[in-house]
This record gives C-alpha cells, sequence and structure tokens, in this order.
C-alpha cells in the first residue's frame, strides 16, 4: 500500500476526489449509497465504474515532483491538470489522491454530461458515498436537460458550511462541453468557499473563467510541459518495465517522445518483445508501433475530416503557420482549425506568432498515414511547401523542401538566386547544405545546378570535375536569362579555381569581374552574405601569396581579417589571418606571425572545437598550425613542432591547396633536417600540387633543402649550384642560402647575397636579421675581424632574445660557442639560449619570457580547466568541481591542446607556463 502522507494544512479536512477512468475497477468501490436513488435523470441505472478511482498498473512510476505540486495546490481553490491523451494526467491525480488520509471517490465525465441534470446527478452520488448531506437532493435532479437552481445553491451551501473543505477531482472534463455546465460549476466553486477544492483534469481549456482565478493567485496548473518525463525519469520508468537504458539513450529517447507518458510506457512494452530492446527504443519505426495505433485512434480520428485533412498534410513540414498551411491544403479555413487543435492539446505545439508544429511522435506516425492514404502526394506539398516558403524569404527551409520535392533545378536557383552559394563554403550550415545537395538528380541541367556542383566539386578539391562543372554553368550563363547573384556566385567560385590551380592571373580577372557585378548585386543580398566578398578576397591574397606577391597579397587579406560578421564569414576571416601570419613567417617576424596564427585559431574556435566550421579546400585552422609550427622549429621546440604538424595533417588530410601544400613541405622538411633524415626532407620538400605558376618562395625553400642534402652528404659544389636560382627577392630564403653558401665554402657568394637584401632592411624581421648577422659575424671571424664578429653576434643576440629565435644559433655552432662564452654575451643570452647563472638558494636566471600570446584566445572557463589540470586532477575530478560534465571538460581540453599547439596534458601544463598562463 502507498504510504499515507499528511495534508498540507494544519488541521485534518474531509476529502472527496471526483474523478473519472472507464477502465476503472469495481472492487474500488466507495462506501454503499445512503441516498437510495438507483437511476439518474434518464432512467438509466448508475454506472459504479464512474465513481470508482482507476487502478494503476505495476510499472506505474510515482514522480514526487508532481505529487508535491498537488500538495501545494490544496492552497488554492482550483487546480487545472491539462495535457494531451496518454500524458499520464489521471494516473498521476489518482496516485496523489490515492496517498490521501481522507476517503476518495471518483467521477468519469462522458459524453452524455452534456445534459446538465445528468453530470449534476453523477456529482451528487459521487459525493454522497462520503456522506455530503446536500447530495440528499440527487432525488430532485429528475429533468435530464436541466437543473433546479435550488439544488446548485443548496449544494455550495451545505459546502460553505463544512468545517473541513473537500477536494473535488473531475477527470476527462474535456468532455463536458456544455456552457451551462460551465456556468453551474462555476456557481458552486464561488459559492461553496473554503469548503470545496477543485481539480480539473482535462485535455481541453475548460470553460471557466480562469483569467480571474489567474489574477486572484487562487489557480494552480500543471501542464503539458510539467507533466513531460525527464530523462532521469524515464530511465526509472523502463527499469520498472525490466530494461536498463544508458542515460544518453534515455536523453535520446525523450527528445524523440517529448516526454510524452503513454509513449514512453508503449515504447517500453514492445523493446521489451525485441530482442535489442536498447537498439529498438533508439531506432523503432513510429508509423509501425503501437504508439501510432494510440495516437491515430485517441487525437487523429477525433477530429473532423478538415482538420484530419490538414494534419495529414502538415506532418511533412518542420513548422507552420495558417497561410503556409493553406498552400498545401488549398483551402483558408487553417488558423480556426490549428487554434482548436491547440486548445484540444491534439499534439499541436504552439511556438508563438502564429507559428505551429507538430509532436515529434505524432509528425512521424502522420507522414506514415499521409503515405498510405495519399501516396504519391508527398512530394507535390514539399513543392508547395518550398515555393510558400521562398516566397516569404526563408532560404533554409526552402532547400530543405525543395531537395525533398526532388525539383532541383528550383532548389539550386534558390540557393544561387539568394547569393547563398558560399555558405556551401563556410558557416555553421556548410555541412547541412552539402549533404542536402548531396542527393541532386545527375538528370537536373542548368546554370544553378552546375554551380552547385562545381561548388560541391571545388570545396573537395577535385578540381578536375569542379572545372568542368563550371565551365558548363558558364556556357549555360551565357546564353540563358539569369541575374547578377548566379554571375557573382560564378567569379566567385572561379577565383576559388585559380586559388587551387595557382593561377594568378585567372584570380585576378575574376575578383575584376565580381567587383563589377557587386555593383549590379542588389545590396541587400550583400549584406545578408557578407562571406561572398570574404571568400573572393581570400582566394585572391592566397593565389598572390603563392605567386610571391606579399604585399599584394597583404592588401586583400587584412581586408578580410577585419570584416565583422558571424559564423558565414568565420573560415575566411580564420584563413586570412592564418595567410598574413606565413606572410610575415616568410618575411621574418615570427612573433608577429605567432601573434596572427593564434588569433586565427581562435577565430575558428568561435565555433566551437567540435564544431565544423567549413568543408572548403582548407580545413579550419590548418595555415595557422602550421605557422605556429615552423615558429616552434625556429625556436627549437621540436616535439611542439612535430605534434603541431601531425595535426594539420589531420585537419587536411583530404583538401590542400597550393599554399597550404608548400608550407606544409617547408616546415615537415625543415624539422626532418633537424633530425638528421636528409634524403627523406628533400623528398617532403616538394608540394605535391599542380599549378600553373610556380610559387618563388615555395621554390626557394624546396632548394634550400635539396642544397642542405648535398651539404650534409659532402657535395658542397652540388649544394652551391642548387642555390644559384635563390634570390634577394625571397629575404628568408637568401638568408639561409647565404649561410648554405658559407658552409659550401663560398663566403664572397654568401656576402653578395647578403647585399642583395639589404635594401628590405625595413620589411624583414629578426628572423632573416639574425641569420644575416651571423652569417656576416662568421665571415669576420674568418678574416681575423674578431671585433667586427663579436658586434654582430651581441646584435643578433639582441634580436633573438625578444623572439626567443634559437635555431640561428644552434645552427652556428661550434664557432659560436667561443663568443658566447664571453661577457657581455653570455649574459645576453643566457636564461633563453644557454643555461642561466644561478648562486646558493636561488633559482636559475629565467630571462626575459614573452608575454603571453594565446591568453586572449582562452575562455575563462578554458583557464579554469588549465589551472585544474595543471593540479594533476583527473577529467572526472574537473568535471565535479566545476559543475559540469565529463564531456564539457573534455571539449574544452581539445580546444586548449588546440589553442597552445600540444596533444597532451602535460605538454599543455608546460606550455602554459612558458607562456605565463599559469
Amino acid at each position: 500500500m502507498l504510504e499515507e502522507r499528511a495534508l498540507p494544512r494544519t488541521r485534518l479536512r474531509r476529502t472527496v476526489v471526483v474523478s473519472a477512468v472507464a477502465d476503472a475497477d469495481d472492487r474500488a468501490r466507495g462506501p454503499t449509497d445512503p441516498t437510495g436513488v438507483g437511476v439518474d435523470p434518464l432512467g438509466d441505472p448508475f454506472l459504479r465504474t464512474r465513481i470508482a478511482p482507476p487502478s494503476r498498473p505495476a510499472t506505474y512510476l510515482r514522480r514526487q515532483r508532481l505529487v508535491r505540486h498537488l500538495d501545494q495546490a490544496l492552497r488554492t481553490p482550483l487546480t487545472l491538470v491539462n495535457g494531451a491523451a496518454g500524458t499520464g494526467k489521471t494516473l498521476l491525480t489518482a496516485d496523489w489522491a490515492a496517498g490521501l488520509r481522507e476517503p476518495v471517490a471518483w467521477l468519469t465525465a462522458e459524453e452524455g454530461d452534456v445534459r446538465p441534470g445528468v453530470f449534476w446527478a453523477y456529482v451528487l452520488k459521487a459525493l454522497g458515498t462520503c456522506g455530503v448531506p446536500a447530495a440528499g437532493a440527487l432525488g430532485l435532479l429528475t429533468e435530464a436537460a436541466g437543473v433546479d437552481h435550488r439544488v446548485l445553491a443548496t449544494l455550495a451551501a451545505e459546502l460553505n458550511e463544512l468545517d473541513q473543505p473537500l477536494v473535488v477531482v473531475l477527470d476527462e472534463y474535456d468532455r463536458v462541453t456544455a456552457p451551462e455546465v460551465a456556468e453551474q460549476l462555476e456557481f458552486v466553486l464561488h459559492h461553496a468557499g473554503p469548503g470545496l477544492h477543485l481539480v480539473l483534469v482535462t485535455r481541453t481549456e475548460p470553460l471557466l473563467p480562469l483569467h480571474r482565478y489567474r489574477t486572484a493567485g487562487e489557480l494552480t496548473e500543471i501542464r503539458a510541459a510539467e507533466l513531460a518525463f525527464t530523462p532521469e525519469e524515464a530511465v526509472a520508468l523502463l527499469e520498472l518495465h525490466g530494461l536498463s537504458l544508458p542515460v544518453h539513450a534515455a536523453h535520446a529517447l525523450v527528445d524523440r517522445t517529448r516526454g510524452w507518458a503513454a509513449g514512453l510506457r508503449l515504447c517500453a512494452l514492445a523493446a521489451r518483445e525485441s530482442a535489442d530492446p536498447e537498439l529498438y527504443l533508439k531506432e523503432f519505426e513510429a508509423g509501425r508501433s503501437t504508439v501510432a495505433d494510440f495516437l491515430l485512434a485517441e487525437v487523429l480520428k477525433r477530429q473532423t475530416d478538415e482538420a484530419q485533412d490538414l494534419l495529414l498534410r502538415v506532418s511533412v513540414l518542420q513548422r507552420f503557420c495558417p497561410d503556409l498551411a493553406n498552400a498545401l491544403t488549398g483551402r483558408t479555413d487553417a488558423e480556426p482549425i490549428l487554434v482548436g487543435l491547440h486548445r484540444a492539446n491534439a499534439f499541436v505545439e504552439h511556438l508563438g506568432h502564429s507559428w505551429y508544429r507538430l509532436h515529434p511522435l505524432f509528425g512521424e506516425i502522420l507522414r506514415a498515414h499521409l503515405r498510405v492514404r495519399l501516396p504519391g502526394l508527398e512530394p507535390e506539398l514539399h513543392r508547395r511547401a518550398a515555393r510558400w516558403l521562398l516566397s516569404c524569404g526563408s532560404l533554409p527551409e526552402t532547400l530543405a523542401h525543395g531537395a525533398a520535392s526532388g525539383d532541383w533545378d528550383f532548389t539550386a536557383g534558390a540557393l544561387v538566386d539568394d547569393l547563398a552559394i558560399g555558405q556551401l563554403f563556410t558557416g555553421l550550415r556548410s555541412d547541412d547544405l552539402d549533404q542536402l545537395f548531396a542527393g541532386m538528380d545527375l538528370e537536373a541541367t542548368g546554370p544553378a545546378t552546375d554551380l552547385v556542383r562545381a561548388a560541391r566539386d571545388l570545396s573537395r578539391c577535385d578540381v578536375e570535375r569542379g572545372l568542368s562543372h563550371l565551365h558548363q554553368a558558364e556556357e549555360r550563363l551565357a546564353s540563358a536569362p539569369v541575374g547578377p547573384a548566379a554571375k557573382l556566385s560564378c567569379a566567385l567560385l572561379e577565383a576559388l579555381a585559380a586559388r587551387l590551380t595557382g593561377s594568378p592571373e585567372r584570380a585576378e580577372k575574376a575578383a575584376e569581374a565580381a567587383d563589377e557585378l557587386q555593383r549590379e548585386v542588389p545590396g541587400h543580398l550583400l549584406d545578408k552574405h557578407p562571406e561572398v566578398t570574404a571568400l573572393l578576397l581570400t582566394h585572391l591574397g592566397s593565389t598572390r601569396l603563392w605567386a610571391g606577391r606579399f604585399e599584394d597579397a597583404r592588401a586583400a587579406l587584412t581586408t578580410v581579417a577585419g570584416t565583422p560578421g558571424g559564423s558565414s564569414t568565420v573560415l575566411p576571416r580564420e584563413e586570412s589571418m592564418g595567410h598574413l601570419a606565413l606572410i610575415d613567417y616568410l618575411n621574418g617576424w615570427i612573433g608577429r606571425a605567432e601573434r596572427k596564427a593564434l588569433a586565427g585559431v581562435s577565430e575558428a574556435g568561435r565555433l566551437g572545437p567540435s564544431q565544423p566550421c567549413a568543408s572548403g579546400p582548407v580545413a579550419g585552422t590548418g595555415i595557422g598550425l602550421l605557422v605556429l609550427a615552423a615558429v616552434a622549429v625556429d625556436r627549437d621546440e621540436l616535439d611542439r613542432a612535430q605534434a603541431l604538424l601531425d595535426e594539420t595533417d589531420l585537419l587536411s588530410s583530404t583538401a590542400h591547396d597550393p599554399v597550404m601544400a608548400a608550407g606544409q613541405a617547408m616546415a615537415r622538411a625543415r624539422l626532418l633536417l633537424l633530425q638528421g633524415n636528409a634524403r627523406t626532407a628533400v623528398e617532403a620538400a616538394h608540394p605535391d600540387v599542380r599549378a600553373v605558376v610556380p610559387s618563388p618562395w615555395a621554390a626557394g625553400h624546396e632548394a634550400l633543402v635539396a642544397s642542405a642534402a648535398h651539404l650534409a652528404e659532402g657535395r658542397p659544389d652540388r649544394a652551391a649550384e642548387v642555390l644559384q636560382g635563390v634570390s634577394g627577392d625571397q629575404p628568408a630564403c637568401a638568408v639561409e642560402a647565404a649561410r648554405t653558401l658559407l658552409a659550401a665554402g663560398r663566403p664572397s657568394a654568401a656576402v653578395d647575397l647578403l647585399d642583395s637584401i639589404a635594401v628590405l632592411r625595413g620589411r624583414t624581421g629578426p628572423a632573416v636579421s639574425v641569420r644575416g648577422g651571423l652569417v656576416r659575424a662568421r665571415v669576420a671571424d674568418a678574416a681575423g675581424d674578431t671585433a667586427t664578429a663579436r658586434r654582430l653576434v651581441e646584435q643578433a643576440l639582441l634580436d633573438a632574445r625578444r623572439e626567443r629565435l634559437r635555431r640561428p644559433f644552434l645552427d652556428a655552432r661550434p664557432w659560436i660557442s667561443s663568443f658566447l662564452s664571453t661577457e657581455p654575451l653570455r649574459e645576453l643570452a643566457a636564461g633563453w639560449l644557454t643555461p642561466g647563472p644561478s648562486r646558493p638558494g636561488e633559482p636559475a636566471a629565467v630571462g626575459e619570457r614573452p608575454l603571453s600570446l594565446v591568453a586572449a584566445g582562452l575562455s575563462r572557463r578554458e583557464h579554469d580547466v588549465l589551472e585544474r589540470l595543471a593540479a594533476m586532477m583527473s577529467t572526472e575530478e574537473i568535471a565535479a568541481d566545476l559543475c559540469v560534465s565529463v564531456n564539457t571538460v573534455k571539449t574544452h581540453l581539445k580546444s586548449v591542446y588546440r589553442k597552445l599547439g600540444v596533444n597532451r596534458r602535460n605538454e599543455a601544463v608546460r606550455r602554459a607556463r612558458d607562456l605565463e598562463l599559469l
């Protein structure tokens, strides 16, 4: 038996619960009828099942949060339990009543209760089972169609005089539709005063002045949202059915059923018969289940023919409004039908502003029913919806329904005409759009479909197929009456094709064409899609960078890096920052390069570490991480460089553009050389790309690696010969070439090459000046000019210390060691290049540390996780300490690792301490 609970009020009360469940058992019958009246005003015997409490199944789950709410509701005169069929309203109320100390009686409202005399006869009959004096007036109710006012007044007066209030619950009150009954009930409730607490259990809004009770604070409401099962309650319910379900799977089931009690119970019953219950609960077909039988019988078939037709047709929509529903039905009656369905809790949810949606399971079942009742209609409904939504400017839904209808010319045209083709490359919806157009019919032919096919191919760097579709699109655009948006989309793809093929001339032509077309495109489309201009300039800047036109590239890329906007411009901004970082690195500004690269990595992190930001030619953060790897090589942080290069391999495993490929080849080859793998370095130095125009800086670095390999294998003449093509136009390559020429025994050639880049002194950074200075210092030292050599080494140390530029000094061993052992050079090198001096009781000097470059990129929560990581806390301990889930901590850790350029927690802590983040 259920444990008895004390009522919330301090004094005991007489409690009568009047409820209804058609399948109740006679064994739950209350005391014998004291009135002696055995028939209702129609002359029919009273049905005892209507005044008996419903039996609760053995698998019923008591939900204490709802029971407590009903207990608290006793402080108000009226309680409303309102929800759709199967939400557990009746069993909840019955379970609550069974736990009270006072006797209970139940009443089922039925269709016949539209006659006031019959309704009140049953009310008095139920009250009589508990000895209410007014129940003696039952014999006065002889007319089914009406009620003598004296009966109601007598009942209200008797209730008002009670010392202990009565609790009256009317279940399935939605069946009582007569306005006069509602007026009479309001009269009794009002005049009964504190002697009556009324609980209405209903699917619909009762015809009572609820606003008056709300305003006075005299109404307690329990509605669908509160009746819905939580994931934890769903797990407990399934356990009562002998099923064990992980919480994450319970979350998915609750999302699909929206916590609907009957749906969960019916699923549990069916899952028990399945060989794999967990798989069944995850993948069950709603249209072929007992859930479908319940909803079709309890909801759909209770509606009018017009309402049924509307429900079937709108089932193809995620959301709908009356005008959209009318477009699908061909009628004009959607608004009153939808309002009625919502009020009737017919699994039609109101989203606000006249928009609605179906309960997910109900929608699934209706779609399956639609295919049976109206076969072949579904594509036409999607087609009508797509055209209506396009007229209202809702592009995502337009594309979804256009694709579902199979009308690919319309769907691709809608994307292109909206100037949204750039969203195939960048933004939160890029993957969704790619998947949507993956099913595009090959028979669909037109400029728009060709443009979309070209975009999808180029996004995967399938240049040959992409160019083929782009050529077809250009031919059709030339002969078809199309708007400027389609032509601008074509120019965008031309710029991307130029980038992927290393064709500066093609990129400049595409940019010029785009500049002209942007004057013709409506301004609101350009404002709506800032990613188009951002992508164009990014592709142009990347192509210029490939060609070695650094300043021209910087001009285009800087514009993009400063572009405001949301998720749609994240990828162009991140790529532009990465390209700008690469330009700085190639010019020797490794500190600037690191800052820009980290800013790009942080920009990509705005979408979250687990959220892809593009399906474009360069995966998110690839360029930035590549630059960070190259900087790590210059600082002799070889483990970190290796980790960063490995990550760039993962990010760009399916997509390479020339700049990315050349940058990877450069950094990886340099690392391999330092690791003693000269031959492998030569193979890695060649970027695997086909470009119309060769890149001077890529060719220069490839020559440097080949020369270093020859030098390592004892062929100095061959090493010098390979470097003949390196000129002063590429300062980073030139200083490395000068060092190699010096090692090959050609000091004059080395100095001449350095002199050729002297005019670029203001545009080149420490990485160039330090290397050049050390070459000159060695030449001076070899010539016996020790003072000049010492001065040049001192200046190199000053320039390198700010950047922690260690590699040039390590490459200069052993000749430079004698200089570093003397003052003041020893002091300049201490702590960052060589071990610092220490005294007893004092830590070793660490010299100047660089400012933290990633502090701004780490969020506050990522800082919190990093601090706990340094305290040797486990992932589970961090989650508990921060009151978040373990998965959330793992997500933050991935982001921290990426921003710090590491792969392991101990590396992250070490790197954070180096950057003074801890």
